[in-house]
């Protein structure tokens, strides 16, 4: 991303970066990355966050429109142990993975000794109201700056962007699938003037109790996503045999063309 001159982290901090398939991934465990949060919300600059696993890293590859959005990201996270491992074969070792539910519960952690305002975006309405009453109950020091459904079309885009920006909140949390919600944070958090923008996808439902998350062991093992599609197996099962292929054969490209040599730069939120 190009400098922005109102942001003060144009000149910091910086973090070490491994460059995967064209994408610069940070190769700082939760701690720093809780550590860039809440120096950003201090310092009420702007830091953008993406994720990335196996599948979108596919998905990037087909879609322009999605690439684009993730590296408009300040800060790409390890999202799956697939990608690690990819890190891991290709000599740019990544210390681990760092999801993007696992930074959400962090961040509200971190949040409620600090009194973050936090704004809810996403997930239907039913889901949203369990998921906000759950941060509630075990964050209270958490403060709901808002709340929005996830169900808008883009001619009401603007008057959402002007509901979160109105609530002066230090951290969004966008509960949208994907590419939407990477498409909408990348057009849209230079307006939105909150400290820090983190999608987390179907988080609220776990949260909501709607969605069973894979126990410790599995996630350990790499194998949520069997845990998942073990959930819902008649509709999932070739997304991910697809998905899984696909990635194998990107990584196996990869390392064909040399790239698995060990290097790495530095990003700046800019």
């Amino acid at each position: 991303m190009s400098p922005d001159p109102g942001n003060p982290f144009t000149v910091a901090p910086t973090w070490p970066t491994r460059d995967l398939f064209g994408v610069s991934i940070c190769a700082e465990g939760m701690g720093t990355v809780l550590g860039i949060v809440d120096e950003t919300i201090r310092r009420r600059s702007q830091l953008l966050i993406g994720v990335v696993n196996a599948a979108k890293i596919v998905n990037m590859q087909r879609d322009a429109q999605l690439r684009q959005a993730v590296l408009e990201a300040h800060l790409i996270l390890p999202d799956g142990m697939g990608v690690v491992w990819a890190a891991r074969w290709l000599k740019q070792r990544l210390p681990g993975r760092v999801t993007g539910i696992d930074l959400m519960h962090a961040m509200l952690e971190q949040g409620d000794s600090r009194r973050y305002r936090v704004f809810c975006l996403g997930a239907t309405e039913e889901v949203l109201e369990e998921a906000v009453a759950r941060i509630a109950k075990d964050h209270p020091g958490i403060v709901l700056a808002g709340k929005r459904n996830g169900y808008f079309n883009a001619d009401e885009e603007s008057s959402v962007v002007e509901e979160i920006r109105a609530s002066r909140a230090d951290l969004l949390l966008v509960a949208m699938s994907s590419p939407k919600k990477e498409v909408f944070l990348a057009k849209w958090w230079r307006s939105l003037d909150v400290p820090v923008c983190h999608g987390v996808g179907g988080a609220f439902d776990v949260l909501a109790g709607k969605v069973q998350r894979a126990p410790a062991i599995w996630q350990r093992l790499g194998l949520e996503w069997f845990y998942r599609m073990a959930q819902e197996p008649g509709r999932l099962w070739r997304r991910y045999l697809v998905t899984n292929t696909l990635f194998c054969r990107l990584v196996l490209r990869e390392w064909v063309r040399g790239v698995g040599r060990s290097s790495s730069d530095t990003r700046r939120v800019s």
